[in-house]
């Protein structure tokens, strides 16, 4: 069993916009699981999932999120906020007549699913989350700049420098030109690059004109980046920073001050996969804030870089098998 094109929908939401995911059918008696991807990702991403969890008669329904792969990618930052965002997730699980679902994210996925659980508690039994922990809704204060000092503070280094570039006007076109390059630090063989060359301001940049690369990781073969390189370049890289811009120039913000405290934390049990070599989101800063909002919480650490899925996708997919077993469908 495998992501067979003829195992994906297009779907119109209410709002106009088309949502191009991979749907499988399972057993009844198992939960149905949305698998939400991050950046620089699509719904590929989670293959080594998908055909683990098919065998075990689960329901799956991944998503290629707004601005990737074969959804569309506006250009309207307004576009990209969680709140209508989340909607339109849950018009696809209503297109699928599922009820209640696992939602699983990484990276920006778990952004997303963070938004579900505040959102729409009722269509989910749980939440597990890859690499970045639970986001409570904070951006209605949120300052780029008093951000990164607070992190710098913690860690000792900027963690989310890399963002300044992300969203400074040209960086697609830059990524772009220097699209291997830009695989190969995102992608590295050393996971600790990202706490030199990505995270403080402007070293991302530097990377990228000096045209630096780094070997290949041990999960990722030639083959498989050079697709990646080739879908990133026709898809572009502009939609994928939107999240970003979107995040930065305060769209989050407006969208977190509309939450009612008592949403904040989710009731439902929650999975945190911690990767202990993700220099951006070091397991130290992730575990300091999320057991205030999740009384339920079950935390795996795997030895991995940020891609934990694609890294560790044995070790990763039992675990939550295993989870999954004790949570049901609750």
């Amino acid at each position: 069993m495998a992501m067979e094109p003829s195992s994906f929908k297009d779907l119109i939401t209410s709002r106009g916009i088309k949502y191009h995911y991979f749907v499988s059918r399972g057993e009844q008696s198992k939960p149905t699981l949305l698998l939400l991807h991050g950046f620089i990702s699509t719904s590929h991403d989670w293959r080594k999932q998908v055909s683990f969890f098919q065998k075990a008669g689960h329901s799956l329904i991944v998503p290629d999120l707004l601005g990737y792969g074969g959804t569309d990618k506006p250009e309207d930052l307004t576009l990209y906020k969680q709140s209508i965002l989340c909607a339109d997730i849950v018009e696809i699980l209503d297109a699928e007549d599922v009820d209640k679902a696992i939602a699983i994210g990484h990276d920006w996925g778990c952004v997303t699913a963070s938004r579900l659980a505040n959102y729409y508690p009722e269509r989910f039994s749980a939440f597990a989350f890859l690499a970045i922990g639970y986001i409570h809704p904070r951006w209605p204060d949120f300052d780029y700049e008093t951000l990164l000092v607070k992190m710098n503070e913690a860690v000792g280094y900027d963690v989310y420098g890399y963002w300044d570039f992300f969203t400074e006007d040209g960086a697609d076109k830059l990524i772009e030109t220097h699209i291997e390059s830009f695989v190969s630090l995102i992608y590295s063989s050393d996971p600790q690059v990202w706490q030199t060359d990505l995270a403080p301001k402007g070293a991302i940049k530097k990377w990228i004109l000096a045209d630096r690369k780094m070997p290949l990781p041990s999960y990722m073969n030639d083959e498989e980046k050079h697709a990646l390189m080739q879908l990133l370049v026709q898809n572009g890289i502009s939609a994928p920073l939107r999240w970003y811009k979107a995040l930065v120039h305060g769209q989050f913000a407006e969208d977190d001050q509309k939450i009612l405290h008592e949403r904040y934390s989710i009731q439902q049990p929650v999975f945190f996969g911690a990767c202990e070599k993700d220099y951006i989101f070091p397991p130290v800063l992730e575990l300091a804030k999320i057991p205030k909002y999740c009384p339920n919480l079950t935390v795996k650490e795997f030895e991995t870089d940020h891609w934990v899925h694609l890294a560790a996708p044995d070790e990763l997919n039992t675990a939550l098998e295993e989870w999954i077993g004790s949570v049901g469908n609750e």
